[in-house]
């Protein structure tokens, strides 16, 4: 039986988190990912569990329809990338992923391993369009 995500937002001091973060060009790339998550969602970032920087939240279900809420965008800097969640993932962003540089993704996880890789404005573009998606498809908890 599926149960909701053991992931929630918590109090933990996002500064703090990221303040954690080796070496310091990716500590300096995670700040510059929040301060544009930050600016695209006019959300302010939470933690979401441990490790997950998560900005705004949609309502979810489960496969038995439980309902939980998961943030509508965020990051997480993993030791091999950086992990942006893209929540609805890539099917109608291809174009927008195919311009970024280089990077890897999953089913809603963009994969960068610094932000020098990546178009910076071709980046902002995807947060925002998927943001915009999520926020007129699903409703807000």
């Amino acid at each position: 039986m599926a149960s909701e995500p053991k992931t929630r937002p918590t109090n933990a001091s996002v500064e703090e988190f990221l303040a954690t973060i080796e070496p310091a060009q990716k500590r300096a790339d995670a700040r510059a990912i929040c301060e544009m998550m930050q600016r695209v969602t006019g959300e302010k970032p939470v933690m979401w569990g441990p490790s997950i920087v998560g900005f705004g939240a949609y309502a979810n279900a489960n496969a038995t329809g439980k309902p939980y809420d998961w943030p509508l965008t965020g990051f997480s800097p993993r030791k091999a990338n950086l992990t942006l969640y893209i929540t609805p993932g890539f099917g109608r962003f291809a174009d927008l992923v195919d311009k970024l540089g280089s990077v890897t993704t999953g089913a809603s996880c963009l994969y960068v391993r610094k932000l020098a890789d990546i178009d910076p404005a071709v980046l902002e573009t995807l947060v925002a369009e998927s943001v915009a998606y999520m926020r007129e498809t699903y409703p807000a908890p």
